[in-house]
């Protein structure tokens, strides 16, 4: 009945979760595709190098998904309306310094500093608080004694984990080495130190090797890398890369490496669904990065047998069409401005007053004709009490948490606005929660500033995995059995014409001889070629009487 009523709709809404944490809603058609709502977002945003750009929402089954820009979205969304997605950056740039506008940067920025705070950005200790310093120098410029008392460095939570003396380190760079730096300029020397590492750009999928090992496997402007604890465990160029492939839950990766030597890298993802999403975005990431032209894109097919397994085709331009295209845009840049809106002025406490200005929303507008963005910096107040290794920013083994965790559905909304740690920091699944959609058999209806009014349950309409898993099996059947027959009738329609043309071959001579061809050729075959013959020439007598 849900089904039913959900097809009747004319009308869905849906909420995308900004990468500064706003939230834009709007109201979308049923047949809109995935374009229509990007370009709405990208307006939104006032921006023009959007190529990087993805959303991305989480299906019942806590899968993500990037969505399709060339097909419907409700048909891509397996949850019932409304719909909650979220922009994230897809491709990240090889080089950000040569992104064209300031908005991008900014954009590519905020997605950079997520990766660094949940740990999918591993670094070493000093890679780590020099990436610190320079977010501390883009949110509160040069360091003011008589506004920065001692400690204010832990105010902020840039790390899933760090010491007091890393939260040192971090001061002594800001207070020393950052002194007449924009936020532009911090921004922008982020980027160029965060392109250096191993780990940039890397949206890991959590998989394991044939050993049963754990491993998060990657693609990043520069090829493909696994990771597993805390170091870097193989890494290919998209030159090496040949092709991928995947087939239930098993990634296979073939490669050419230096004097023709080939290897082939096997892991197993936890799902087949998510298997089959980390072959779409290996097939996407291969494209944009490795062809030079969008034309050279070609379908792709999970399988060698091409009536089995999947397949994929890359809709979009590739990152050199992107730079080309970014150096003609001839407008006006986007101003953007920095201020501070402190909430409470300083007082004799200067350290609790200091707690309280840290909440305080730092905004930085684009100003564009009628265009505005809100960027919010968020801070949080967690000063982690855990201790980091003399080489990396995290556990002792590579661990992403937000994006392994699982996704917070819709009934936890009420309690994410004001779910905190007993020191005030934010909970750990903050980052994700703005990609999780309505779960299924839920219904959540959102006011106008997009917070929950009500949940309520509806009908699941769709069947589980055991009714989904047959239908599967049986298209492939299906497929399996229509080619078979198409294949036999190909071949036995070449069989007739070799044996009825005039070819001398002892092989057709010996079948011309037997007597099951005689019967069909003068039973069967000639008057058919006879009827044939008499259509032809009454068609030529029509078309010259005309």
């Amino acid at each position: 009945m849900s089904g039913s009523i959900r097809n009747l709709e004319r009308e869905y809404n849906c909420t995308v979760r900004l990468l500064d944490d706003s939230e834009y809603t709007c109201t979308i058609q049923r047949d809109a595709k995935g374009q229509y709502l990007f370009d709405l977002i990208c307006h939104h945003l006032n921006l023009l190098e959007k190529d990087y750009f993805g959303i991305r929402y989480v299906d019942p089954d806590k899968q993500r998904h990037w969505l399709g820009f060339t097909k419907c979205i409700a048909k891509q969304m397996k949850s019932q309306p409304p719909f909650t997605m979220c922009l994230r950056v897809k491709f990240y740039p090889p080089d950000p310094a040569a992104l064209k506008e300031e908005i991008t940067r900014y954009l590519v920025f905020l997605q950079i500093k997520r990766d660094l705070y949940h740990g999918r950005l591993l670094c070493k200790t000093s890679d780590a608080a020099m990436l610190a310093a320079y977010i501390l120098q883009a949110e509160v410029g040069d360091y003011d004694p008589g506004k920065h008392p001692e400690g204010y460095s832990s105010k902020f939570q840039f790390f899933p984990k760090h010491s007091e003396k890393l939260e040192r380190r971090i001061s002594d760079i800001h207070k020393t080495e950052l002194i007449g730096q924009t936020p532009e300029e911090s921004e922008l020397n982020f980027l160029q130190k965060a392109q250096e590492l191993e780990t940039y750009g890397v949206d890991p999928h959590p998989c394991k090797d044939v050993s049963g090992n754990p491993a998060f496997l990657a693609f990043t402007p520069f090829g493909f890398t696994v990771l597993q604890g805390n170091r870097r465990v193989h890494f290919l160029n998209w030159d090496e890369v040949t092709k991928l492939k995947f087939e239930a839950k098993t990634f296979h990766i073939y490669a050419n490496q230096k004097e023709d030597k080939k290897i082939i890298l096997t892991y197993f993802a936890p799902t087949p669904e998510a298997c089959k999403h980390l072959w779409k975005c290996g097939v996407e990431n291969q494209a944009f990065y490795k062809l030079d032209k969008s034309s050279q894109v070609r379908t792709v097919s999970s399988s060698n047998l091409f009536f089995k397994g999947s397949r994929f085709r890359y809709s979009g331009r590739v990152a050199k069409e992107v730079m080309e295209q970014s150096a003609k845009i001839k407008r006006e840049p986007p101003e953007i401005h920095s201020f501070m809106f402190l909430l409470l002025s300083l007082s004799l406490s200067g350290l609790e007053s200091l707690r309280d200005s840290a909440h305080s929303t730092p905004v930085r507008s684009v100003s564009h004709g009628d265009s505005f963005m809100p960027r919010h910096r968020h801070h949080t107040t967690d000063a982690g009490e855990g201790g980091s290794s003399q080489r990396v920013i995290s556990d002792e083994a590579y661990c992403p948490s937000d994006s392994v965790l699982p996704t917070p559905m819709a009934e936890h909304s009420l309690e994410l606005a004001v779910a905190r740690h007993p020191n005030g920091a934010p909970c750990s699944i903050e980052e994700e929660e703005s990609e999780a959609g309505t779960p299924e058999g839920q219904v959540a209806e959102f006011g106008p500033d997009g917070r929950v009014l009500r949940l309520g349950r509806t009908r699941k309409s769709l069947p589980n995995k055991e009714v989904q898993e047959l239908h599967k099996f049986t298209l492939s059947v299906l497929r399996m059995f229509l080619v078979t027959m198409g294949l036999l009738f190909a071949l036995l329609s070449l069989l007739i014409m070799l044996t009825e043309s005039d070819l001398d071959i002892a092989f057709l001579r010996d079948i011309r001889k037997t007597p099951e061809f005689q019967q069909f050729h003068f039973e069967y075959f000639c008057p058919l070629r006879r009827w044939v013959a008499c259509k032809f020439r009454w068609m030529g007598g029509f078309l010259i009487d005309k």
